[in-house]
C-alpha cells in the first residue's frame, strides 16, 4: 500500500533523486481511438508552490499534436534497472509565448534538476526563436515513486485531484 501525501515536499528529494539519476522517460499518449503511443523523451522539472511542474522542449510532430489536442492527459514513466521508478499522471499543453519558452531554453541549458537537461542548440539551432523548437508544459495530477522491490511506494496528488 502506498503513503498517500498531498504536501510533494514529503517526496521532493526523493523525486529530484529518482529523475536526477534516471533523467530519461517514457511519455504516452493516446489517439482518438485510445490505443496508447510511447516516445523516449528528456522531460525537466522544478517545484513552484509546492507542485511539481515539467516542461519539455519537444517538436510539435503530427502525433503529439493529435493526441495532445484530443485527449491532453499524459503519462511519463521513469524507471532503472534498481527497479526505482516514478509515475506521473499529468496535463500537458503546448506553451506559445516566447518568454516562457526562452526560460524553458534555459532550464535546459542549465540542467534541472542538476544533471538533468542538455543544449538544446544541438537541436535547435536558431536558439529558443526557432521555428521548430516547440515547449510542453506538464502538470501533474498524481506522482508515484517506488523505491527497488517494495512494494510500497509514496503517491502525491493534489487536494483537488479528489
Amino acid at each position: 500500500m502506498d503513503l498517500k501525501t498531498r504536501s510533494f515536499a514529503a517526496l521532493e528529494r526523493d523525486f529530484i533523486e529518482y529523475i536526477t539519476d534516471i533523467k530519461y522517460a517514457t511519455m504516452i499518449t493516446v489517439d482518438r481511438r485510445g490505443r496508447p503511443r510511447a516516445r523516449v523523451l528528456l522531460p525537466i522539472w522544478e517545484v513552484v508552490e509546492d507542485r511539481p511542474v515539467g516542461w519539455l522542449a519537444a517538436y510539435r510532430t503530427p502525433v503529439k499534436v493529435a493526441h495532445l489536442a484530443d485527449n491532453p492527459h499524459t503519462t511519463f514513466s521513469y524507471w532503472n534497472h534498481r527497479q526505482n521508478a516514478v509515475f506521473v499522471d499529468a496535463i500537458a499543453a503546448w506553451v506559445p509565448d516566447a518568454e516562457t519558452k526562452a526560460r524553458v531554453w534555459e532550464l535546459y541549458r542549465a540542467g534541472s534538476p542538476p544533471g538533468v537537461g542538455y543544449d538544446p542548440s544541438t537541436y535547435w539551432r536558431s536558439g529558443p526563436a526557432d521555428p521548430e523548437y516547440d515547449v510542453l508544459r506538464i502538470d501533474p495530477w498524481r506522482v508515484q515513486l517506488r523505491r527497488g522491490t517494495d512494494l510500497r511506494g509514496t503517491l502525491w496528488y493534489p487536494p483537488e485531484a479528489d
